[in-house]
């Protein structure tokens, strides 16, 4: 029995300027001001372990220790290859990141979240566009959707627990879909 290619979530070309993005250490700071609520869906699920997708420089790790957290910390970013794969945990963060995936890509993103999404997940989108730009010209938020595009495209893969929306966008609790 042959193992299928895993489906490809980021072209060279995206992979090497978000690498560039992310020498500014003003890019990839969401993740610092959606730590408090992610300390207490820690505290309220019983969380042992998170799984931040597209953890850039784990600003997120960073927070939350300032806080107290101690869990089982799963960073992924293909920026950061050095993280190795994306592994599930109790809770996955995505936090600022669905915005930026290139659109031919969002599905195969959307399909591995959800299955490293065991327990419970967190996701941040940001709806509009970024203050920053890519090398190319392009404006760093390359999907700009509201809520009523993204939920579609999450309810085919999650249950919904919960929806807020937040500056600029919204964010959603999600867990596996039941069979």
């Amino acid at each position: 029995m042959s193992e299928t290619a895993p489906k490809p979530i980021i072209s060279e070309d995206y992979r090497r300027q978000q690498q560039e993005l992310h020498k500014n250490p003003q890019y990839g700071v969401a993740s610092i001001g959606f730590a408090p609520a992610v300390a207490r869906l820690i505290e309220q699920l019983k969380v042992t372990s998170l799984s931040d997708y597209g953890a850039g420089k784990q600003n997120l790790k960073k927070a939350l220790a300032e806080k107290g957290e101690q869990l089982d910390y799963r960073p992924y970013d293909p920026a950061f290859p050095e993280y190795g794969p994306a592994r599930s945990a109790d809770l996955v963060c995505c936090i600022d990141v669905l915005e930026h995936i290139e659109p031919e890509f969002l599905d195969n993103v959307l399909d591995e979240l959800a299955a490293l999404t065991v327990k419970h997940g967190f996701y941040s989108i940001h709806t509009g566009p970024a203050v920053k730009v890519l090398a190319d010209g392009r404006n760093a938020h390359l999907i700009q959707k509201p809520s009523s595009w993204w939920l579609p495209k999450l309810c085919q893969r999650f249950e919904i627990d919960g929806l807020q929306k937040s500056p600029g966008g919204f964010v959603v609790l999600v867990r596996p879909r039941e069979a």
